[in-house]
């Protein structure tokens, strides 16, 4: 199976970009769709991207179309979240998580990074 470990969280004021990454260990991340998810104080997790086993099939929520790039590096068994043009809204711990097909959930899990954007 997969471990994930999220990193490149911070406080960053409106306006502003991070990076957020993935780094995937025990299996390579080509055998695996990943996504990245969020979730806000008193809300609930939301799919914020997603891609499939090539890295394409590239899906986003509508709130960061145009502005959140998922991305990943086989090579570095990586992926990223390239998150610009950030708002107070997008303030979550955000998780990176994977799923191996013909399994339809996602069933492996980051700890989580926290993202804080103030204005």
């Amino acid at each position: 199976q997969v471990q994930l470990v999220e990193s490149g969280g911070g406080l960053v004021q409106a306006g502003g970009s991070l990076r957020l990454s993935c780094a995937a260990s025990g299996h390579t991340v080509s055998m695996y769709a990943m996504g990245w998810f969020r979730q806000a104080p008193g809300k609930e997790r939301e799919l914020v991207a997603s891609s499939n086993l090539s890295g394409g099939g590239t899906v986003y929520a509508d709130s960061v179309k145009g502005r959140f790039t998922i991305s990943r590096d086989n090579a570095k068994n990586t992926m990223y979240l390239q998150m610009n043009s950030l708002k107070p809204e997008d303030t979550a711990v955000y998780y990176c998580a994977a799923k191996r097909p013909p399994i339809t959930g996602y069933n492996y899990w980051g700890q989580g990074t926290q993202v804080t954007v103030f204005s």
